[in-house]
């Protein structure tokens, strides 16, 4: 059960290591293509329309390669959400499937006893039901960054 969890972290370790990586080497190559393009153009403008026209297009293009960056990692975001709250879903239904899991709770149950046990997961319950209140509350608000 525990090595599922440490299997999961790892993963997503390093995943999120792998798109770190990949994302600054190709904003390295953006920022140097960016760079390239933008003096091209603005040597074209200034020979044409003179300094303040020039400026003006470097700063349209920058603002251009600015939008799409930002829609990108806004996309990117989503998918990564929408995938762990599937993740986590399989995940909890996986656990309660697991034959080993089981085991350890007919265990508890034979070692405590049921009439004992009855009142225990009666608590249990409700601090299970306040849980999950307080998290279907919280998923309205964006997380802080």
């Amino acid at each position: 059960m525990f090595q599922r969890w440490i299997d999961d972290f790892k993963d997503s370790t390093g995943t999120a290591l792998r798109l770190t990586s990949l994302a600054a080497a190709a904003a390295v190559a953006l920022l140097v293509t960016t760079s390239f393009l933008c003096a091209a153009a603005f040597i074209l403008v200034l020979e044409k329309y003179g300094p303040v026209q020039a400026c003006f297009a470097g700063a349209a293009i920058f603002f251009v390669v600015t939008l799409i960056a930002a829609i990108s990692y806004t996309v990117r975001k989503k998918q990564i959400r929408v995938r762990a709250e599937q993740a986590a879903k399989s995940t909890a239904h996986s656990m309660l499937a697991d034959p080993m899991l089981v085991a350890a709770g007919i265990q508890v149950v034979r070692a405590i006893g049921v009439k004992r046990l009855v009142p225990i997961l009666a608590v249990g319950g409700i601090a299970l039901g306040f849980m999950m209140s307080r998290g279907a509350a919280g998923t309205g608000e964006a997380p802080a960054e």
